[in-house]
């Protein structure tokens, strides 16, 4: 059970010889921060807060205005598994920022989901969530990552190098973590894998989306590898996306099992995901943060371009998992496009406003597509819109959308546009091996 009191943080840190606390928090891209303070602070921690200096994180305050305080989330405390045994035995918390006049950061993610869990609660709404975060295993020489997959495998293949073994140390240590496992696998790709974990409640499983990677990333450096969540890392094969079930309940009902309806969806489920794929351009600066993104998001891949939506088509951007009448209660629609950059503390943010804005008006939903977009004659693709085509496009298209702007706020907004907008000019301005192969000598 989740410790509820600074008391039981401090029985439980002594019971199990803690000797280091990490505070962990998330910048605005998505990556965790931590500050590390001796057990022996853990009280004065708990009761009277952390500062730090928030101007040298990226997306936070401006030098003058840096003081910041971390408010830890007493739940939240988990031992470390790769640290038991050391001697330097650590644990983690993890936290919210606050100001000095004790109101949350506007531009902490964290906080950010917090207002629109906040909104659907005020409506007697939970948003749960469960997202399939692939990554690859890379070689690791001397140190430096090699931009090589450490398999040959295939989809659901029992390969017989290190990568099965490896597989399982990781969900070990997700469940020690008090992340539930559900299922493991090699993916489509060579040395493409996914670790599925169990769904739940928004908040908790974008903590555990950040933990994951953190707890990946340890196990695989431990084993001589690299876990690398970059989307597109290999030209000609599958990138990474992060897969995201989604359902509503009001006091513990499922809300988009319905079971008249041909595909089980209750009209709550249909204005939901009518919601997302009125403002998917817009969300999928936040879904598909990078410029790298977008060489995922393209025909024959399995990744979804086509603003579409379907049972049975992989290829639509909205999936409707088969129905099991007999559990209601699993019923979940799947957002396609997400890829694992992404900060998920903003992605599950702006998906439960786009969602919820459908509720309050009728946008329309489409006929559902059961065929592959991607194999239909130029003539009958015209039909179907599709997702913008680069980070420029789509962050442009978040300027234009009034309401996942507004799930940013103001300020966190210009400060995502101005990162962002640098990111690509940055990429705009390179000269690539691909252009020097290509005309240097003929040019």
């Amino acid at each position: 059970m989740p410790l509820t009191t600074p008391e039981e943080v401090l029985k439980t840190a002594e019971k199990e010889q803690v000797k280091f606390i990490e505070l962990e928090f998330c910048d605005l891209l998505g990556q965790m921060k931590t500050v590390t303070i001796p057990v022996g602070q853990l009280a004065a921690a708990l009761h009277h807060n952390v500062w730090f200096d928030g101007s040298s994180i990226e997306g936070f305050a401006r030098i003058f205005e840096s003081d910041m305080y971390l408010k830890l989330d007493l739940g939240s405390f988990a031992l470390l598994p790769w640290t038991v045994g050391t001697g330097l035995e650590t644990a983690r918390l993890i936290c919210d920022v606050y100001l000095p006049d004790g109101q949350p950061y506007e531009s902490d993610p964290r906080q950010i989901l917090k207002r629109q869990l906040a909104l659907a609660k005020a409506q007697g709404l939970t948003f749960n969530v469960g997202p399939e975060l692939e990554f690859f295993l890379l070689k690791r020489e001397n140190g430096s990552i090699l931009p090589l997959p450490h398999d040959q495998a295939g989809y659901f293949d029992q390969s017989l190098d290190q990568g099965t073994a490896v597989r399982k140390e990781m969900a070990a240590a997700l469940e020690k973590l008090g992340i539930k496992v559900e299922a493991l696998h090699h993916e489509v790709a060579s040395g493409q894998h996914e670790i599925d974990f169990e769904y739940g409640d928004a908040l908790a499983t974008a903590d555990n989306a950040l933990s994951f990677k953190m707890a990946l990333r340890q196990i695989a450096k431990q084993n001589g590898l690299h876990a690398s969540f970059m989307p597109k890392p290999f030209f000609g094969i599958n990138g990474s996306g992060m897969h995201v079930h989604q359902s509503l309940a009001r006091d513990g009902q499922n809300l988009f099992y319905a079971a008249e309806d041909k595909y089980g969806l209750s009209e709550l489920a249909k204005k939901f995901m009518a919601g997302q794929l009125h403002h998917i351009a817009a969300m999928n600066a936040v879904l598909n943060p990078l410029v790298n993104s977008y060489k995922r998001l393209v025909v024959g891949y399995e990744a979804p371009v086509y603003i579409t939506w379907g049972q049975t088509n992989r290829s639509c951007l909205i999936r409707v998992p088969r129905i099991n009448h007999d559990r209601p209660q699993a019923t979940r629609c799947e957002l396609r496009c997400p890829d694992p950059a992404a900060n998920p503390y903003l992605a599950f943010a702006v998906m439960l406003a786009a969602g919820l804005d459908g509720l309050t008006n009728d946008y329309p939903l489409p006929e559902p597509t059961e065929e592959s977009v991607y194999e239909l004659n130029g003539e009958a693709k015209k039909k179907y819109a599709t997702l913008p085509g680069d980070l420029k496009s789509a962050l442009t298209a978040l300027q234009a959308d009034p309401l996942i702007s507004a799930v940013l706020g103001e300020a966190t907004l210009n400060k995502y546009l101005a990162i962002k907008n640098q990111e690509w000019d940055s990429w705009r301005t390179a000269v690539t091996d691909w252009e020097r192969e290509n005309y240097l000598a003929v040019y």
